[in-house]
């Protein structure tokens, strides 16, 4: 109900909004295979290989292994931000956590947990377009960030564009087959998706 009701509200305020969110999302998603697809770390290949024919047991260790890994700027001060970002976050304070994460996106561009954590906190304070933005960077910068990838399928699926939502949670299972948020979403929108292909 809250889904149809944001729709309808931004559907009057923003006429054009969901054909440009719509628009950027179908750049992001066919540039996701295009962009630099060997990552910079060899460990990051090989915990992404094993985590793609990994069971639901391994998968969890491996899961938390990459999230470490992709959460280390190389600075001290800019992982501290990227904390304090993601504890405001936790706290429901999402104007703290924008603060802290603008500062990390300014000061780091390259890191790309930055513009992620950052686009998490935007689509909490029902920022979609900013949200949108951050996910484009974090994506081209590490395209294999499937938590990435599932934000982005989350904010297309809010904006009711079901089909291009389904083919960004394909893409993250293609990378984390074992992610339970990434099944959910795939079970719920399938019925859908393949009554469209019918």
């Amino acid at each position: 109900m809250q889904r149809v009701t944001l729709n309808n509200v931004m559907s009057v305020i923003h006429p054009i909004f969901k054909t440009t969110v719509a628009a950027i999302a179908a750049i992001v998603m066919y540039s996701i295979p295009l962009i630099a697809q060997s990552a910079d770390s060899e460990d990051e290949q090989a915990l992404l290989a094993a985590l793609a024919e990994a069971d639901a047991d391994e998968a969890r260790g491996l899961d938390r292994q990459l999230q470490r890994l992709w959460s280390k700027s190389g600075s001290a001060s800019m992982d501290l931000l990227l904390q304090r970002g993601r504890d405001a976050l936790e706290e429901d304070d999402t104007a703290a956590a924008i603060e802290h994460l603008t500062a990390l996106t300014d000061h780091a561009p390259e890191f790309a947990q930055g513009w992620s954590a950052r686009a998490l906190a935007y689509f909490h304070a029902e920022l979609y377009g900013p949200a949108l933005a951050d996910l484009e960077r974090a994506l081209a910068l590490n395209p294999n960030d499937y938590n990435a990838i599932i934000g982005l399928g989350a904010l297309l699926e809010e904006f009711g564009d079901e089909a291009r939502a389904y083919q960004a949670f394909e893409r993250a299972e293609a990378i984390h087959p074992n992610h339970e948020e990434v099944t959910k979403a795939l079970d719920r929108l399938r019925p859908g998706i393949e009554g469209e292909a019918l």
